[in-house]
């Protein structure tokens, strides 16, 4: 390589730093704002699609940059530091994966306009749908549907269509769903998480695809375990969400108490506490990343994904999610009553790191499954 070329990359790479940074401090201005509309608006999604946020799952043979899990991780943990809300809408971009299924010539409608398409989704509860010639009759609600008013298309889960449990989605355009805004909650207010709706519309089978099944596009990333990839996307905000916390508590340290007891960094019970709490977020941090470059090693030698990885994959995920909320606590309880004031930034981080650990991929029931696999049982289904 020449060194006008090197030079070139290397300003390249430069430049979209510089501008990741501006939009992170976007994101940090803004979260008020997210909070009170309750989504993470149009606008800042086109922020996200100028930092490649939704190019990064989209195949590379239809002009995407299908990255390797670790990176968009890492760029979903910093905006997540900003604000988790807007990281927990920003992981979505992850989601192209699950399109993979689709047939290439919907891909390819898909993609017509560019590589940087927005989905997003609300699979539950899985509602029936009738099949006719050609495709399914759709009707009913589903929910927790985060980021779709943002979003360009929307998948609704229709019945069980794959092997272990796995979904058949539909997917629509987002301007033919009804978006029905509900999303009245304590924490990760400003995901949008709505309901949708639908009534009596028609999806071609084309259309339609199993969430977690075979994909039909053959790069390194689709072989990655997607339900998996999933579950980690989600579980990442809470590494944001602990380091901001963190910080936070390092800007008090210096400053005194409401009642004028000692600063914060005086008091040895309070050092002791965040030598602790950073010791845990980076060995959760550390097992976290190193599974995920472990099995992306191995599926860029050839190798077929284990059970044993899905499985370290998924327990790394609810792992990081507890390890992430408990440090967020830690700092919280340390902060003392200037923390429980609501516009304290540490009563968001609080809020938004309890609601990450009770999503269903992260729930207690992944222990469970880890456990099996580890003692050579057959975990609950959709586990693997």
């Amino acid at each position: 390589m020449s060194r006008s070329v090197a030079a070139e990359i290397d300003s390249t790479l430069a430049s979209r730093a510089a501008l990741f940074e501006q939009v992170l401090e976007e994101v940090r201005q803004r979260r008020d704002e997210f909070d009170a509309r309750s989504h993470v608006p149009r606008d800042m999604i086109e922020r996200f699609i100028e930092v490649g946020i939704y190019r990064a799952a989209t195949p590379r043979c239809f002009g995407g940059d299908a990255l390797p899990p670790a990176e968009f991780l890492r760029l979903i943990e910093r905006i997540s530091e900003a604000d988790g809300s807007a990281g927990w809408v920003a992981s979505f971009g992850s989601a192209s994966t699950y399109l993979t299924a689709l047939p290439r010539e919907t891909l390819a409608e898909l993609y017509k306009d560019g590589p940087d398409l927005v989905f997003a989704g609300g699979l539950f509860p899985i509602q029936p749908a009738e099949q006719v010639e050609g495709g399914w009759k759709v009707k009913g609600t589903w929910k927790f549907a985060s980021g779709c008013k943002g979003a360009d298309v929307l998948g609704v889960g229709i019945g069980i269509g794959g092997p272990g449990g796995k979904p058949r989605t539909a997917l629509l355009r987002a301007r033919d769903v009804e978006i029905v805004e509900n999303w009245d909650v304590v924490g990760l207010k400003g995901t949008g998480s709505h309901d949708l709706r639908l009534n009596d519309v028609f999806v071609p089978d084309a259309w339609t695809f199993i969430r977690g099944g075979q994909s039909n596009i053959d790069e390194p990333l689709y072989r990655y375990p997607t339900i998996a990839y999933a579950a980690q996307v989600l579980a990442v905000v809470n590494l944001g969400l602990a380091r901001a916390a963190l910080d936070e508590i390092a800007r008090m340290a210096s400053g005194s108490g409401v009642t004028g007891a000692p600063k914060l960094s005086d008091r040895a019970y309070v050092r002791i506490e965040m030598g602790k709490a950073e010791a845990q977020l980076h060995a959760a941090r550390g097992f976290f990343y190193d599974a995920t470059e472990q099995v992306w090693a191995s599926i860029l030698a050839g190798n077929p994904v284990t059970p044993e990885q899905v499985s370290l994959l998924r327990l790394s995920a609810v792992h990081v999610s507890r390890a992430g909320a408990e440090v967020v606590q830690r700092a919280y309880s340390l902060a003392g009553t200037t923390a429980i004031y609501l516009r304290h930034p540490l009563q968001r981080y609080l809020r938004d790191a309890m609601v990450v650990t009770q999503h269903a991929f992260l729930s207690d029931g992944m222990y469970d499954g880890a456990g099996a696999v580890l003692l050579d049982v057959p975990p609950f289904p959709g586990y693997l």
